[in-house]
């Protein structure tokens, strides 16, 4: 019987083991792959943006727009002129909470014989039809570069010129602050300052509206500081005597002075 019963049982395990077998032999399903984690993005710095403003002056000579800019600036007023695109040249200041704040200062400055008429602007660009150019603070960060390229480029032609309380006028920091000013963001004034503000991104990933800076008189220190327009191209003031221009990234002396480029957006 005993013999019998074996001859069963291995009868039983033969497919068993067959089984075993083969499923051992297969290669083993592979694991499912997940695609790895995407790098943490450098979160962007966020510019504090400017509250309601005054504009002022029409002015035929831009130096004279230069000296008005720099009266105010006298009474610790943020101010930065440009071209109106009517010929004339006018002036933007001050940065208040309120619509009312800005207007009673106005007054007060009128008051004082320091401007003669003035018009409030809103922090989006709005305002009541003053002469001049009321530039548009759009909200989104696509509409606020090209916003930003355009303003950099009303100022094409327009000569360095020195002024203002520490007697640099609209030199190459003065030039970018005022850009992002008319643009309702309130940028650092100097260009060490401009470039501790930004957050890093390589040169091939800068942006339009985005500001390179130059190690232009001590090697690794900020000296110079341009708006990037695209295109291997940016916009800057580059010294005194000279309008401010468009230059290539690409030349040498600029490539060999390149330190970073900075994004605020």
């Amino acid at each position: 019987m005993i013999p019998g019963r074996m001859r069963g049982l291995s009868a039983n395990l033969g497919p068993l083991f067959l089984g075993l077998f083969l499923a051992c032999a297969r290669p083993p399903t592979p694991l499912p792959v997940r695609p790895p984690a995407p790098a943490p993005r450098t979160p962007v710095r966020v510019l504090p943006r400017l509250g309601f403003t005054l504009q002022a002056g029409a002015f035929a000579k831009v130096e004279n727009a230069a000296r008005f800019a720099q009266s105010l600036q006298a009474q610790g007023l943020e101010a930065a002129y440009y071209a109106s695109g009517d010929g004339l040249y006018r002036v933007r200041f001050g940065d208040f909470p309120s619509r009312d704040k800005a207007r009673l200062r106005g007054e007060a400055l009128r008051s004082a014989g320091v401007i003669e008429a003035f018009w409030v602007v809103a922090p989006d660009g709005s305002g009541p039809a003053a002469p001049g150019l009321l530039l548009p603070h759009p909200l989104e960060a696509s509409a606020l570069r090209l916003s930003l390229v355009e303003t950099a480029r009303s100022y094409l032609g327009v000569p360095y010129l020195f002024g203002g309380t520490t007697e640099r006028g609209f030199d190459c920091s003065g030039l970018t602050g005022a850009v992002y000013q008319l643009n309702g963001l309130r940028l650092p004034r100097n260009s060490q300052d401009q470039f501790e503000a930004g957050t890093p991104v390589d040169l091939s990933q800068a942006r339009p509206g985005d500001l390179i800076f130059f190690a232009t008189k001590v090697p690794g220190r900020v000296s110079h500081v341009g708006m990037y327009v695209g295109k291997g191209a940016f916009i800057h003031a580059p010294s005194p005597g000279k309008a401010i221009r468009e230059d290539a990234v690409g030349i040498r002396y600029y490539q060999q002075a390149f330190l970073g480029a900075r994004s605020y957006l």
